[in-house]
């Protein structure tokens, strides 16, 4: 595998949380509208997974896999997507939560933190940031193993 694709993938899958990330948007949006006050992390109440690409995920696509991929091949492509998109939720979620419940317990103004609690601030979000960005790259690979 060379880096070049394992970025591609990367790519790849970022754009299949964006695009499921759209309707997970629309969803929240209109159970707000039905049931305001309904508390949430800002993602709604599960990943939305969205399969279809934009015309950049088919770019990515065709970049990654050969044109005549079989069906049983394509089939476990959108399930490594599926995978991650819930995946990606996942560490969103626990992204948000790690900030709300910073902020309920130290303020929500950064800018008033000491400089220990800052520290404090930031290598949380680094860690939950490591874990996604390692995350993604084994799921990158992953990806790639299912259709070479």
């Amino acid at each position: 595998m060379t880096d070049d694709r394992n970025g591609l993938a990367e790519d790849f899958l970022r754009e299949a949380v964006v695009r499921s990330r759209e309707r997970q948007a629309a969803l929240t949006a209109l159970r707000r509208t039905s049931a305001p006050g309904a508390g949430t992390c800002g993602l709604g109440e599960r990943a939305a997974v969205v399969l279809d690409l934009s015309d950049h995920g088919r770019d990515l696509f065709a970049r990654l896999f050969r044109d005549d991929l079989p069906e049983p091949g394509l089939k476990r492509i959108h399930s490594a997507m599926a995978g991650w998109i819930e995946r990606q939720d996942a560490l969103d979620r626990k992204r948000n939560h790690f900030l709300k419940e910073f902020r309920v317990r130290h303020g929500f103004d950064r800018s008033l933190y000491p400089l220990e609690l800052l520290a404090e601030f930031e290598a949380g979000l680094a860690r939950i940031n490591a874990q996604e960005d390692s995350s993604r790259r084994v799921a990158a690979e992953r990806l790639i193993a299912l259709a070479p």
